[in-house]
């Protein structure tokens, strides 16, 4: 049984979070400072806001409002600077078209500096805290969760055991009504035919292709070989030996069934099931997009070790490598290397994994939450991948 909070849009929150979302670079500190004198918020700094362009600036826009619409937060304070040019009012107008979640907004400027907008911040935040916090955790279905899936420091043991359990894992959860968001378009590289064969439809298949081969031209014709920076030194130190390797690893993940739906970087999908989110290779960035586009709580596979969080979901972690277990047992979550040597199964391990998954939504903190870990960055860069247009 899963339990949550319950939206205004009948979404479900596993976690009950009040966001201090700053709207440009420059406001990041005063929103910090905001976030670290109230218990129950989280800060969301934002390293750009003002001074972009092309594709750039839309998917940005498009990740500060969604990001309110995560089911993890309860409601949203944003703050800007009061000169740039993600305009703070217009975007609080924006959000509130989108839900009826709370939704508060000031600049430093209006508000005549920094000492009096922490003030004001803190304020209203201790406010929507006190209010969230009348927002009772009830049982609801699984279907109502949607998991982001992620692996980091991939290697030899990722693709055998790690990968395969959180596809097991993630089959039960769709078996439920629930919703699996596969990224990392450069891990898909390769992979293109054989998800393509498990598109729902023609559109679907189409969008597959189309994310793979907009990503390989912008290398072309950047003058890019992504075989530089994919596998990584890490990734060949541990094993893998080409980028088609990395990503027959990677894709299973994602379990055995039909691909539903492909959505740009950062968007809610509309579709339950299997869904692909075109996002970047970087671990940080590729889980802010999926949390951004609606993802209560991620399954982060990682051979080497990784200690990643988000700010606003769960960041469970699962190794295939009995050594790395033993050596980041505080950032890991489950071993799944008895796969490997026969002690084991795919399936048994899928089940452990989903009750553990089970146990997150209900509150239990996994290892990078209880740290307090808190990654999170939108990725910005406006010359190689942007997100294509899907519609």
């Amino acid at each position: 049984m899963i339990s949550g909070f319950i939206r205004p849009d009948g979404k479900v929150g596993i976690r009950n979070k009040v966001l201090i979302l700053s709207t440009v670079g420059c406001a990041n500190n005063t929103v910090k400072r905001i976030a670290a004198q109230v218990e129950g918020t989280v800060a969301l700094p934002n390293v750009k806001g003002c001074g972009q362009i092309g594709k750039g600036i839309d998917i940005m826009r498009r990740c500060l409002a969604n990001v309110t619409q995560n089911p993890n937060v309860y409601g949203t304070i944003i703050v800007g600077l009061g000169c740039e040019t993600t305009k703070p009012h217009e975007l609080a107008e924006h959000v509130r078209s989108l839900s009826d979640k709370p939704v508060e907004v000031f600049t430093i400027q209006e508000l005549g500096g920094t000492p009096k907008a922490i003030a004001y911040g803190v304020a209203l935040a201790r406010k929507m805290v006190a209010e969230a916090g009348l927002v009772p955790r009830v049982p609801v279905e699984p279907s109502k969760i949607v998991l982001a899936t992620n692996c980091g420091g991939s290697d030899a043991t990722s693709g055998l055991a790690a990968n395969p359990t959180v596809g097991a894992c993630s089959d039960i959860l769709i078996s439920k009504g629930g919703t699996v968001m596969l990224g990392e378009t450069t891990e898909l590289i390769g992979t293109e035919h054989l998800l393509g064969e498990r598109a729902k439809d023609d559109k679907v298949r189409n969008d597959i292709y189309t994310i793979v081969q907009d990503l390989e031209h912008q290398f072309i014709a950047n003058g890019i070989d992504v075989r530089g920076a994919n596998p990584t030194p890490g990734n060949m130190k541990g094993g893998l030996s080409t980028l088609e390797e990395k990503a027959l690893g990677g894709i299973s993940k994602g379990g055995s069934g039909p691909i539903n739906q492909v959505v740009g970087y950062g968007e809610i999908p509309s579709e339950n099931g299997l869904v692909i989110m075109d996002t970047p290779g970087y671990d940080i960035e590729s889980v802010s997009g999926m949390a951004v586009g609606g993802a209560q709580v991620c399954i982060f596979t990682s051979g080497r070790g990784n200690p990643v969080g988000n700010a606003l979901i769960p960041v469970i972690k699962v190794t295939g490598n009995p050594e790395t277990y033993e050596s980041m047992k505080d950032n890991t979550d489950l071993d799944t290397s008895g796969v490997i040597d026969g002690s084991d199964t795919i399936d048994s391990l899928g089940e452990k994994l989903y009750g553990i998954l089970e146990d997150v939504c209900n509150g239990m903190p996994c290892k990078s939450e209880a740290y307090g870990f808190d990654d999170f960055a939108v990725y910005h860069n406006e010359e190689i991948w942007c997100t294509c247009d899907l519609s």
